[in-house]
């Protein structure tokens, strides 16, 4: 019953595909004789894979005994395995190309292509290896260094696209006309991104900062995260990431406060006319060597100097250094010294002024009865509230 149903169901399957031929316009196709052909290509092509994986797997170990005698570590097995991987994978594919009935010329240029895109790849290892080595030995900005690399690999990958269509008899010279005319039009219709493009190449090899400086570019101050082609990364001491184009970085005033190490932070600070200037640097030089990311040596000591006589203060700016890599707490620093100056101030009985006005009136004699009432009911107040 059931060998009835499948053979009943087999013949239906059949029908089917007679008439869809038959609407098609391919009456006269054998379905039969092209499936049990397409099985056996499929069978073939199985075994040329199994055939090839074999293969693979013994080149594979034999390399592995022949680069374990060497010196040279675990770097060229990885690189000669992968090239054997490539080389094994392009032969299954024009084994497998040529088991469909494809002409010699298709074979000959996939090879042909094949070995040719080896070639470019083992040329952009080897470039890349020794641009690397020698871009560290120069000590060379990472910035720097990934512009360099992606400049290579986008030329290595146009050359090697361009010789790889060749192998196929494609006209490479109407292509690379017609990339150019492509190219011209994209550049019109973005000359805000390419402009900067341009600035980004320009502040890379220029250099007015680096990844990891603290500067301040267009109003905005912050640390150096990221320097983009199109734009420049800055995070700043609220953990807010900004991007400025660097074409308005390229334009605009740049100040670096990281380049030269160390910076100086001013404190400004006052102390009333009656008090001694030496008696306070007595009191305030202390507070300003203890704090932990001040620098005390001899070039760079705390200083405290008197900077202004004001109207109603004597104003003075206490000076201390702090390294590079605390330039984006010096908010911070400020505050806390600022804070144990005046405690230590208060401990001194050093009085720190606010303003007011003193008034001074001459020959006014018509206000003296006035005046005197004012006095006499002031000095009775203090006694009427007792």
């Amino acid at each position: 019953m059931a060998t009835s149903s499948f053979t009943l169901l087999w013949e239906q399957f059949q029908e089917s595909l007679q008439d869809t031929s038959n609407a098609l316009g391919m009456s006269g196709l054998n379905w039969q004789a092209l499936v049990v052909a397409g099985v056996g290509q499929l069978l073939v092509s199985l075994m040329i894979l199994l055939l090839f994986g074999v293969f693979y797997w013994l080149l594979a170990n034999l390399l592995k005994l022949v680069l374990g005698r060497t010196r040279y570590g675990e770097k060229p097995f990885i690189a000669g395995k992968r090239v054997l991987r490539y080389l094994i994978g392009l032969a299954v594919i024009i084994a497998i190309l040529a088991q469909y009935n494809a002409t010699d010329a298709v074979l000959k240029g996939a090879a042909r292509a094949g070995l040719m895109a080896l070639a470019f790849y083992v040329l952009w290892l080897l470039l890349s290896r020794g641009l690397t080595s020698n871009l560290s030995r120069h000590h060379i900005d990472s910035s720097l260094e990934q512009l360099c690399k992606n400049t290579l690999s986008v030329a290595l990958i146009a050359m090697g696209t361009i010789t790889v269509l060749a192998q196929f008899g494609f006209d490479v010279l109407s292509i690379v006309a017609g990339l150019g005319i492509v190219g011209i039009a994209v550049g019109f219709a973005a000359q805000s991104t390419l402009a900067n493009f341009i600035a980004g190449i320009t502040l890379l090899i220029e250099r007015p900062f680096r990844i990891g400086d603290w500067v301040q570019i267009h109003g905005e101050e912050g640390k150096v995260i990221r320097i983009a082609f199109r734009t420049t990364w800055l995070r700043t001491r609220d953990n807010v990431f900004t991007m400025i184009p660097n074409e308005r970085v390229a334009t605009s005033d740049i100040v670096n406060f990281s380049v030269e190490g160390p910076t100086r932070i001013r404190i400004p600070l006052g102390i009333a006319y009656k008090e001694s200037v030496a008696h306070a640097r007595e009191v305030i030089m202390p507070v300003l060597s203890a704090h932990p990311m001040v620098i005390t040596n001899e070039q760079m000591q705390p200083r405290l100097q008197l900077r202004e006589l004001a109207d109603s203060s004597l104003n003075l700016s206490a000076q201390v250094w702090v390294h590079a890599k605390d330039i984006e707490v010096k908010g911070r620093i400020s505050c806390e010294l600022l804070e144990t100056i005046k405690q230590a101030l208060d401990d001194a009985n050093i009085e720190m002024p606010f303003p007011h006005l003193q008034l001074f009136i001459d020959e006014a004699k018509g206000l003296e009865p006035w005046l005197n009432s004012e006095f006499k009911q002031a000095a009775a107040k203090p006694d009427a509230e007792h």
